[in-house]
């Protein structure tokens, strides 16, 4: 049923065919259903008090009947909630006092006749009727306009926020519901029907089914248009305007939803109107008062100004508006040819010209164009009172409209662009760094809409617009940056790519030149968005773009490389705001890092991370020397990132703005590869900043000819800045380098090509813009392809080059001389290492922090080349110096570039690295080693790098030189050379020593798995041997009988076994000569070690003591491990030598004997020997910590070289191991007269005791130890005979302390004690008792199992005194240890229950 019901002059008109009786019987009952609802409405005007539930009813009626049913009785559901509406909104109107409107004083504010709670529901009502129906005509709709304007006049003081919001969403209802009319001809069709930029979600209303007009009737959409409505829709533009900033105003008082719904019906209004004739007037006011809204948004981050959903309202509108009336299609094409105010329309003259016609009078529509000046003149009076123009019925409407008309000149369209373009910059290029990502999204829609639509109008606004475009392309949301992206791809495929690429050149000069400013303001986020937009402009021009502007040119590309300096130079510290300095600055009160600190630190990994987690010190290096770790690229660039952020950046600005920063080096880099040719661009631009490196160590030359000091040279004009610059230069070179890099290209690619475009993608673009444009998509220009670098052969050996020039800047040995620490040698040989600037510390430091990132950043470019060319082997030891550097962030870069170069070269870990090039690097080492005045650090690195890589067992063969001039420099001429080098040089020696012990305790296993071996297949022979002997003796002469059996055995095996093979039994020769030289090598090592710190445990020096201790230990064990091998390949070797004997290969005797050992198979002892008197020395210096070590290894190496060597030795120089158990730590044994010092000459002084500056708890320590000593080694069989001449001297010392009451020594004095009673149970138990028994009284004491023995008072008779005890008789006097009868108990009881009943060896 096609039917339209339109209301003229009161009555219901129907046209459109007959109704049938079903639809007669629908409109029936929707009428009997309406019909209470509408008369209760009217009653309810009447007596406004009167409480009524028809309005709920009615509005839930509403929403559940279809609009075609509801449309029939729009006018009889209109009428009565347009009254309610008109009492509401009457009452609510304050009065005025005659002219000078004043309110009217001490009047009480009365109840409103309409209560809130009705008129709201009126309006919902109404909103939904809207919703729904179409308006008839436009008398119709100038009433419902009249009635919502009187409403929307309304302040927040005289009507509730809900009442205000009703009000606006009805008019929107009322606009959004118009449509189009089916003249073909008519204006209407400029209408855009719904906003333009409009996103998901922001309109609800369904869309109206299209009627069918008659040919003479009204288009309300063409009335809108039309100059008799200008004032109307100027009128309600400024209505929502200020109704959105009236709620601004409010602050949080404010409803930010009235606010939103003000903007978006607005924006449906320029949708509908959609003619640039009819808004064009407008312009001005609205424009502004946007630009007012997004100005004031960028200050306030809450209540209604501050919403994000009224911002992105805002954005949207204020787009669709200029896209309306600046659209380059209505003002470009009739530019020069103006008439009448009528533009010539691209569609062609047939067209022009029925517009024309339109805009004519003409008679036969007289009714109707009265009706319209009617209206017109109707709503202008209603809204003359708000906008000051008085009511007078002889006013011309038509007259006045007139003035509501612009002509769009060509002039008008300059200077309109022009003041747009102020406003839009002042208050775009903040949006776009706006921190919600909804405002973003709204203003890259603004954008896209306007750069498509208005290119040529707003061409003095281009350029602001596209960069606010590259900076959303890095934009964080991935919505936003693949959006734009896309975007942007599309404009350089479109047909307007030539307008794109010189509208970027000239950004691109603009950027350059005020990037120096930006970066060194205040604000960091402009900053940011500048670089951004370099980045993104580079990128998307590509590598040919950067050639042409930059580097075909040197000056040009010098001065782009000093604008970079100056950005990312350490003078661009102290430039932003007081506060970000002072946020920058180390907190002074205790250990907290100011907020700059935490933010540089790398040592998280959520964010992540990041950073990342710091590599490990080298102090935690020796855990992880026996593991396997595999270094992948990625995860160590999620550890320690590269290239790395300078340190010095971190008080200039974040890691975001210093990659933006980075990435366009990078690029520069990059294009000089992508677009390779003769020219040599890559050595052009890297020139330029290695003249820096030059001129610092031209300096440093001239600062050692002059035998000048560091601190003179750094306070000498320039040569601080020199280093800095320097620093900042070896940063740019980096970045360019890892620009020629594959991982760069990747970063490049997930950050630029997150989205493809499509098709589809593009039409999204111009959906809604117009019916009749579409934007044909070509593949894009930007693709990966164009900024890969194309390195062919000839490309890489120029790119060699390249980098070996600045690798040989980089290692240059003047770089590498400027003091890092302040106990520098260089500063001592100076005698300036108390007063020194830190400055030239700091400089240096981050100098070589930033060149050792250049290095791994050199090898991840180069990748397999990087060896090729010799620069890892150039490289690599430098790194491994620096391990040892005092500054933790070189240490802590040194280890992370290890790693690079580990993945980079194709091996697993820094250990296979380093095994895989030792022989460079001992080669190193044994060159400083010979020259330790110039090296004084090379103990140092030895000991670090062994430490470090876990892997020095591997190198042990070429570890015999180094430790031959380790151990000349530990001898007592050595140590008095270079005093200070001894404890590095035991360093080294220790890790000698630990890696020789590693490597010998696989050596038995092995040898003697080899010995299995070869006896097996000796075995074999020696029965095959049997067999053919057996066969042959059969056949033998008798004559024969007479030579030896075995002889002739031989040679019949020798002469008839084919099966022997003479290669296999000299491969087995071999291998036995090898593993042999391997045990002599590691057994000669460990001897070195052992000869070289055995001096050095009699030290006083504790850290000295120390370190020698622990290479005993270790020398011991692999001597012990070396001899036990020994005799595995001694027994290898009998078995080989038999074979030989049977199969009579007796060449094979010469090569057995080349390798004949000297003394190999006694070398333990005869160094055990040679140690025992300094282990003795050890103890005597009585240092506590020397002392408890000391035992602990002497328990140890007693266990490896057993006990009978150590008995004559404890019998002899036993006292002075006995003497420290004889003095309890809580009571001081007096000076005897032997140990008094008789004369004290005044140039001497006198010697401090010991024991008098010894904690008690140091000497407890000390004792304890030497306790767990005495019951290790008594409790092993094996080692027990070492105490069996002393046994009873320190049996009794032990249970002296046992019986006492000393805490913290029973547990081991206990232990004790059972290991001694494994030896002789019957003398402990005697001492014991002795001792129980006496406390003990007569009717306590336990009678004889037997009459035969004697009482037990008789055998052990009580002591006249504490002297007459056993224990004291055996063990001597001792001092502070006084029996206490109850520890005495405890211990025979438990003694007797654990040990006695049950005596064991172990």
């Amino acid at each position: 049923m096609e039917e339209t019901d339109r209301y003229n002059g009161g009555d219901f008109v129907a046209g459109g065919g007959d109704v049938d009786g079903c639809d007669e019987a629908l409109r029936s009952s929707v009428f009997a259903e309406l019909k209470p609802y509408c008369l209760e409405l009217l009653e309810l005007l009447q007596n406004p008090q009167k409480h009524s539930s028809a309005l709920p009813q009615l509005l839930r009626f509403l929403r559940k009947t279809p609009s075609a049913s509801l449309e029939s009785f729009l006018d009889y559901t209109l009428f009565p909630l347009l009254l309610l509406l008109d009492a509401a909104v009457d009452c609510r109107s304050l009065k005025k006092v005659d002219s000078e409107e004043k309110l009217i004083s001490g009047v009480p504010k009365k109840p409103h006749k309409v209560s809130d709670s009705v008129a709201e529901g009126v309006l919902q009502c109404l909103e939904e009727l809207l919703k729904k129906c179409q308006l008839g005509s436009v008398d119709q709709m100038v009433v419902v306009l009249k009635k919502l304007t009187y409403g929307a006049l309304l302040s927040a003081s005289e009507a509730s926020e809900e009442f205000r919001e009703g009000v606006i969403k009805c008019f929107r209802a009322l606009i959004f519901s118009l449509q189009p009319c089916s003249d073909m001809s008519c204006s209407c069709k400029q209408s855009l029907g719904c906003p333009i930029l409009l996103a998901s979600g922001d309109l609800q209303i369904p869309l109206v089914e299209t009627s069918k007009y008659d040919s003479e009737a009204e288009c309300l959409i063409a009335f809108l248009q039309s100059q008799g409505a200008s004032a109307a829709v100027g009128h309600w533009l400024s209505l929502l305007l200020k109704a959105a900033d009236s709620e601004a105003q409010r602050g949080h008082r404010g409803s930010a939803k009235l606010r939103v719904e003000a903007f978006l019906s607005l924006r449906v209004l320029v949708a509908k109107v959609g003619s640039a004739d009819a808004l064009a007037f407008f312009l001005p006011g609205v424009v502004s008062q946007f630009s007012k809204v997004l100005y004031v948004s960028k200050t306030m981050i809450s209540g209604a100004a501050g919403r994000v959903e009224a911002m992105d309202q805002a954005i949207r509108g204020l787009a669709e508006f200029l896209m309306v009336v600046l659209q380059d299609d209505a003002n470009l094409s009739g530019l020069d040819n103006v008439i009448a105010g009528f533009h010539a329309s691209k569609d062609g003259s047939t067209l022009s010209f029925l517009e024309e016609l339109r805009q004519l009078p003409i008679k036969s529509q007289g009714k109707s164009e009265t009706i319209a000046e009617d209206s017109s003149s109707e709503i202008i009076s209603s809204i003359s009172p708000k906008s000051g123009v008085e009511e007078k019925d002889s006013i011309n409407s038509r007259n006045m409209l007139g003035s509501l008309h612009v002509t769009r000149t060509k002039d008008w369209i300059e200077k309109t662009s022009t003041h747009v373009d102020k406003l839009l910059c002042a208050t775009f290029q903040k949006i776009c760094v706006h921190p919600s990502k909804r405002v973003r999204q709204g203003f890259l829609s603004a954008i896209q809409g306007l750069l498509l639509k208005c290119s040529q109008t707003l061409k003095k606004s281009r350029l602001m617009l596209l960069e606010c475009l590259c900076v959303l392309v890095c934009d964080d949301s991935e919505e936003v940056s693949t959006a734009a992206q896309s975007f942007l791809e599309y404009l350089f495929s479109s047909s307007d790519k030539h307008h794109i690429e010189r509208d970027f050149a000239e950004i691109f000069s603009r950027l350059i030149e005020n990037l120096p400013k930006v970066v060194l303001g205040s604000e960091e986020s402009v900053a940011l968005s500048h670089a951004q937009q370099l980045l993104v402009l580079i990128y998307f021009s590509g590598p040919q773009f950067v050639v042409d502007h930059l580097l075909q040119s040197p000056i040009k590309a010098a001065r782009f490389l000093d604008v970079f300096a100056v950005c990312l130079s350490q003078n661009s510290v102290f430039s932003g705001s007081v506060d970000k300095l002072l946020l920058s600055r180390p907190s002074s009160t205790g250990y907290l890092r100011s907020v700059a600190e935490l933010k540089s630190i790398c040592f998280t990994s959520d964010d992540q991370a990041t950073m990342s987690t710091a590599p490990y010190e080298i102090s935690k290096f020796t855990g992880l020397k026996d593991k396997e770790i595999q270094y992948p690229l990625e995860s160590m660039q999620n550890e320690y990132e590269l290239p790395h952020m300078p340190p010095w950046f971190v008080y200039v600005g974040s890691q975001k703005l210093y990659k933006a920063l980075a990435g366009i080096l990078r690029l520069v880099g990059l294009s000089t590869m992508a677009e390779f040719g003769s020219e040599g661009y890559l050595s052009v631009i890297t020139d330029i900043p290695l003249d820096y490196f030059r001129k610092l160590v031209s300096e440093v030359r001239l600062r050692e000819y002059n035998k000048e000091s560091w601190q003179s040279w750094y306070h000498r004009t320039g040569s601080g800045q020199l280093m800095r610059q320097a620093s900042t230069a070896a940063c740019m070179l980096n970045e360019m380098i890892f620009g020629i890099s594959d991982h760069a290209v990747g970063d490049f690619a997930r950050m630029f090509q997150k989205s493809k475009i499509k098709q589809e993608n593009i039409k999204g673009y111009d959906a809604g813009f117009s019916d009749d444009q579409h934007y044909r998509h070509e593949p894009p220009m930007v693709n990966e392809s164009i900024w890969r670098a194309s390195l062919g052969r000839d490309a890489k050996s120029y790119l060699s080059d390249c980098i070996g020039s600045i690798m040989h800047e980089y290692l240059s040995s003047e770089v590498w001389d400027l003091p890092t620490e302040q106990k520098s040698s260089l500063l001592q040989e100076d005698g300036e290492a108390e007063n020194f600037s830190l400055h030239l510390l700091q400089d240096a430091a981050m100098l070589h922090q930033v060149i050792i990132d250049g290095i791994g950043i050199v090898s991840i470019c180069l990748g397999n080349d990087f060896v090729s060319s010799g620069f890892l082997h150039s490289s690599l030891y430098l790194l491994l110096e620096n391990l040892i550097c005092p500054n933790f962030e070189i240490r802590r870069a040194c280890d992370a570039i290890l790693r690079v170069l580990a993945t980079t070269s194709g091996y697993t870990t820094v250990g296979h690295l380093v095994l895989a090039n030792a022989d460079y690097v001992i080669d190193s080492i044994c060159r400083q080693l010979r020259h330790l005045d110039l090296n004084p650090h090379v103990p140092n690195v030895l000991s670090a790098m062994l430490s470090y890589i876990g892997i020095a067992h591997k190198i042990l063969p070429l570890l015999e030189e180094p430790m031959r001039s380790v151990s000349t420099e530990l001898e007592i001429l050595g140590r008095h050379q270079h005093p200070n080098l001894t404890i590095p040089f035991l360093k080294a020696v220790a890790e000698i020593a630990k890696a020789s012990k590693k490597e010998a305790c696989s050596i038995p296993t092995q040898t003697q798995s080899y010995s299995i071996h070869v006896k097996s297949k000796m075995s074999g022979v020696e029965k095959k041997a049997r067999i053919d002997s057996g066969k042959r003796s059969i056949s033998c002469h008798e004559e024969d009988m007479d030579a030896s059996p075995e002889e002739s055995e031989d040679a019949e095996v020798y002469l008839n076994d084919a099966d022997m093979h003479l290669d296999e039994w000299e491969s087995i020769l071999f291998k036995l000569n090898d593993s042999r030289r391997y045990r002599q090598t590691v057994g000669s090592i460990a001897s070195s070690c052992l000869t070289a710190a055995t001096p050095l445990v009699a030290s006083v020096n504790q850290a000295a003591c120390l370190v020698a201790l622990d290479i005993v230990e270790d020398g011991i064990e692999t001597l012990a491990k070396v001899e036990e091998a020994y005799r595995h390949e001694k027994e290898t070797k009998e078995a080989i030598e038999r074979v030989i004997k049977i199969c009579s290969f007796y060449h094979l005797k010469d090569n057995l004997d080349a390798a004949e050992e000297g003394a190999d198979e006694n070398r333990l002892l005869p160094a055990m020997n040679k140690i025992w008197p300094f282990l003795v020395v050890c103890i005597r210096n009585k240092n506590p910590v020397a002392v408890r070590r000391c035992l602990d290894v002497l328990s140890k190496v007693i266990n490896i070289c057993g006990g009978d060597f150590f008995s004559r030795r404890f019998h002899t120089d036993g006292a002075h191991f006995w003497r420290l158990l004889t003095t309890s730590p809580f009571q001081k044994k007096p000076i005897s007269k032997d140990e008094r010092t008789l004369l004290l000459l005044p140039y001497r002084r006198a010697p401090t005791s010991q024991d008098d500056s010894t904690a008690e708890v140091s000497t407890l320590k000390v004792q304890a130890a030497l306790l767990n000593m005495i019951a290790n080694v008594s409790q092993n069989k094996r080692t027990a005979s070492a105490l069996e001449a002393v046994l009873k001297k320190v049996s009794g010392l032990v249970v002296g302390i046992a019986c006492s009451r000393v805490s913290g020594l029973c547990d081991a004095a206990l232990n004790a004690l059972a290991g001694l009673a494994s030896i002789d149970s019957d003398l402990i138990w005697l001492l014991l008792a002795d001792v129980y028994y006496s406390s003990l009284r007569k009717k306590n004491m336990p009678s004889p199992p037997t009459s035969d023995l004697p009482e037990i008072s008789r055998v052990l008779p009580p002591p006249s005194s504490p002297k007459d005890y056993l224990y004291v008789q055996y063990g001597g006097q001792s001092y502070g240890f006084d029996v206490d009868f109850s520890s005495v108990e405890i211990v025979f009881q438990k003694l007797h229950l654990d040990v006695f009943t049950s005596q064991m060896y172990i």
